[in-house]
C-alpha cells in the first residue's frame, strides 16, 4: 500500500472531526507550498491566503464571498493551527458523543459563518478599525472551534474534565474563561480573531439554547423550535371499566356454558333449545 493509499485509508475510517482536522492540515501544508513557489518565482502573493483568507473590506468581500466559510479552514503560522486543532480534537470528540457527524458540521461551518459576519461588521461599523479596514483580513478554525465548544457547554455544562495539575473542571468554567479570553484581548492584539470567536461562541450558545427541548435538527431553520402534539392520555378509571365488564361478560358467559353442558350431560343434546344449541355454537366459534 502507497503512502497516498495509506493517507485515503486513515481518512475515510476516521471520525468527522478527525477528516476537519486532516483537511485543515492539508490546507496548511498547501499554504506552505505556495509560499515556497512564492519565492522561487520572486511573487509577494500567496494565492491561498490571496482568494480564502476573509478581507475586512466589505466591497473586498463582495468579490469574494466565499471567504466567509473558506477563511475557517486556513492557517499561516504554526503555533495558530496547532492550538486549533488540539482544541478541536478535544472538544470535538466530546461534541459527537452526544451529536451528530452532521450536527458537528453545521457547528463548525455555522460558527466560521456568523464569526466571519461578525468580523465584517465590526470592521464596518466601529470607528476603531477605520484605519486597518483596508488591510486587514480574517483565517483560522476559532470561530467554528468557538461554536461547538459554548454549544456543548450550553448543552451539558456540567461535564467535567480532568485537567493535570488542577483537577476536576466543569465545562462551562472552561468556556466562559474561553469567552472572556477573547473580550479582554480586543483591545491587545488582533481584535478582528477574537470578534470572530465571540460570533462563533455567540452562535453556539443561542442556537442551543433556542433548540426544542435542546434537541438539535443539524439542517433545520436556525433558532426554530418545533413542538409535537402531545396524544391525550387515557385515564386508568375507563382502561378499568373497560376491563371489569369485559370480565363480567366472561364470567356469565361460562355460566350459562356450563349449565348448557351439565343440560347435556343429564338429557342429552336433542334435549337443548334451539337458543341454547345457537348459543352453543357461537361460543365454539
Amino acid at each position: 500500500m502507497s503512502i497516498i493509499d495509506k493517507i485515503k485509508y486513515r481518512y475515510q475510517t476516521a471520525n468527522i472531526v478527525e477528516q476537519i482536522i486532516y483537511i485543515n492540515i492539508a490546507v496548511f501544508a498547501a499554504v506552505f507550498l505556495t509560499n515556497t513557489f512564492g519565492f522561487l518565482f520572486n511573487s509577494q502573493v500567496n494565492f491561498f491566503v490571496e482568494w480564502f483568507a476573509m478581507p475586512s473590506n466589505f466591497n473586498d468581500f463582495l468579490s469574494k464571498p466565499w471567504t466567509i466559510l473558506s477563511y475557517g479552514f486556513l492557517h499561516t503560522g504554526f503555533i495558530h493551527i496547532l492550538f486549533n486543532l488540539i482544541l478541536l480534537y478535544y472538544i470535538g470528540n466530546i461534541f459527537i458523543q452526544y451529536f451528530t457527524p452532521k450536527q458537528f458540521i453545521t457547528f463548525y461551518l455555522l460558527g466560521t459563518f456568523f464569526g466571519g459576519l461578525v468580523y465584517l461588521l465590526s470592521y464596518n461599523y466601529f470607528p476603531a478599525f477605520v484605519e486597518d479596514k483596508s488591510r486587514s483580513v480574517l483565517l483560522g478554525a476559532s470561530a467554528g472551534i468557538s461554536a461547538i465548544f459554548v454549544g456543548i457547554a450550553t448543552y451539558m455544562p456540567n461535564y467535567q474534565l480532568k485537567l493535570r495539575f488542577i483537577g476536576y473542571v466543569k465545562l462551562w468554567h472552561l468556556a466562559a474563561i474561553f469567552v472572556a479570553l477573547d473580550v479582554i484581548q480586543i483591545p491587545v492584539d488582533n481584535a478582528g480573531g477574537h470578534l470572530a470567536h465571540l460570533g462563533g461562541a455567540l452562535f453556539g450558545f443561542l442556537y442551543v439554547s433556542q433548540a426544542s427541548n435542546k434537541k438539535i435538527d443539524a439542517w433545520s431553520k436556525i433558532f426554530s423550535i418545533f413542538q409535537t402534539k402531545k396524544k391525550p392520555m387515557r385515564t386508568v378509571y375507563k382502561s378499568d371499566q373497560k376491563t371489569a365488564k369485559k370480565k363480567v361478560s366472561t364470567n356469565k358467559n361460562q355460566q350459562e356454558i356450563d349449565a348448557i353442558l351439565d343440560k347435556i350431560s343429564k338429557s342429552g343434546y336433542d334435549a337443548l333449545s334451539k337458543a341454547e344449541k345457537d348459543f352453543l355454537f357461537k361460543q365454539g366459534k
